[in-house]
């Protein structure tokens, strides 16, 4: 079962994060918004990379052996 089948939980920042309204937000809260969720974005890659890089890593020392 994939992570995205399993239910959230009601205290999931990313379903907070979603349902938040963005009309009372000015035009600079939105920029600056979208720059952190940018910068996040970017974190979670370099996180995936690492993560794959070091599966990847592991399954070839196993084969190996």
């Amino acid at each position: 079962m994939d992570d995205d089948d399993l239910p959230r939980r009601r205290d999931d920042v990313l379903a907070a994060l979603i349902k938040q309204p963005l009309d009372p937000l000015s035009v600079d809260e939105l920029d600056d918004r979208i720059a952190v969720l940018e910068g996040e974005i970017a974190r979670i890659k370099a996180h995936r990379s690492a993560a794959t890089s070091q599966k990847a890593a592991a399954e070839a020392l196993f084969r190996k052996g």
